[in-house]
């Protein structure tokens, strides 16, 4: 195996402190938030005291002014673990960015040390019933009205963290009409008028994770909600766009741990389990089956561990942010199905972690952009444009 280069031995020290807070807080915990649907909120709570939220913010709004690769290391031990109802890394890669990048001095104040403490839980809403992957053909408006204040009417869906939240970022449409130049991006706080959350979404995977529904009717907030101030209003699809390339790097990174943890488990079963009187890892198709897995999840590791350096020093390009969301997902799931063929039928026993694995993989493809749109993205970034 080719040795990492990434991480500088405090990293290190952070991923054995990291797994020490995994062992204690979610371990024993993590099977019955998958049964009730979410994660308890004193994991929240419990990571803000410890200071594994909003690591790369600045201290003087909450954070460790850590890089980026510190939050890569986190990423990478939950994803190992196969913890996926942990919402840390949208809260605080995700959410505290865009406020930290965009948000007014004010704004950064009065939110930053709530989500680096854990007091706050924050969620992105962008997708819509009708608006997954196209961000253009968002419905939920932003009408300015004559008294300065906006009147936001609309609904969200598949939105991590939504049950918790207690600040969503919310993409909504001042100018209906001027498309991408009409988007506009809001804060809004749990507890305001208008604003009620749906129910809980039964999913394929991620079962702990608290995806949910959001509803605007009639939700009126100040200018001051709007991140950044007016100034911004109408450059919020920029935002998007500027802050989509860490999203989906983020899917890789997770996307790659999550494979190399199946291939572990697998080995390991096809060591033990004996099958017509031999291990059925001796079986000539089990050993180049895992082989062959093994090459492309390094071949993919060492890509992505190329786009984290290029991400920490802020030089990703949004197309090859692309080309490591769909390689990355698309090799996750591939693993995942070899790897419950390797088992058997125990491959299909939820107790397994291979068979939630494979479950919790299915989204990578989906979320962050459709695998799809990662191709026309890199396609038009190589000159090339469809109708």
């Amino acid at each position: 195996m080719i040795e990492r280069t990434l991480f500088t031995p405090d990293h290190e020290a952070f991923r054995d402190s990291f797994r020490r807070f995994m062992d204690k807080e979610i371990a024993p915990h993590h099977d019955a938030w998958e049964e009730q649907g979410y994660v308890d909120r004193a994991v929240w709570d419990k990571a803000g005291e410890n200071g594994f939220l909003c690591m790369t913010l600045p201290e003087a709004y909450g954070g460790s002014d850590a890089d980026k690769l510190y939050s890569v290391v986190q990423m990478e031990e939950l994803s190992r673990a196969g913890f996926t109802g942990i919402g840390y890394g949208l809260h605080s890669e995700i959410v505290a960015p865009y406020i930290l990048h965009y948000g007014t001095e004010a704004q950064k104040q009065k939110y930053l040390p709530k989500l680096a403490s854990g007091e706050m839980v924050g969620a992105i809403a962008m997708s819509e019933p009708a608006a997954g992957s196209d961000l253009q053909g968002v419905k939920t408006t932003a009408m300015l009205q004559p008294d300065g204040t906006y009147l936001i009417n609309g609904s969200k869906t598949f939105i991590t963290n939504g049950w918790h939240a207690d600040l969503v970022i919310l993409v909504a449409k001042t100018d209906p009409a001027a498309g991408a130049k009409g988007t506009s991006l809001f804060l809004i706080e749990r507890g305001t008028p208008g604003f009620e959350k749906g129910k809980r979404l039964k999913k394929l995977g991620l079962k702990a994770q608290d995806t949910s529904e959001l509803f605007f009717d009639n939700v009126k907030v100040s200018a001051d909600q709007l991140l950044g101030g007016t100034a911004m209003q109408g450059k919020g699809f920029i935002c998007l766009m500027e802050q989509l390339p860490w999203e989906r790097l983020q899917i890789a990174i997770g996307g790659i741990a999550a494979a190399q943890a199946a291939i572990d488990w697998t080995v390991q079963y096809v060591k033990d389990r004996k099958v017509f009187g031999q291990a059925v890892g001796n079986y000539q198709n089990t050993r180049y089956t895992l082989a062959e897995l093994q090459t492309e999840v390094q071949v993919a590791r060492v890509f992505v561990d190329k786009c984290c350096e290029l991400v920490n020093v802020n030089k990703l390009d949004t197309a090859t942010a692309s080309m490591a969301k769909y390689w990355c997902s698309d090799l996750q799931c591939k693993v995942m199905d070899e790897c419950v063929q390797l088992h058997g039928g125990y491959g299909y026993m939820w107790e397994y972690p291979i068979t939630r694995a494979y479950a919790d993989a299915r989204v990578q493809r989906i979320y962050g952009g459709t695998n799809e749109i990662m191709k026309e993205v890199i396609s038009r970034s190589m000159g090339l444009a469809g109708r």
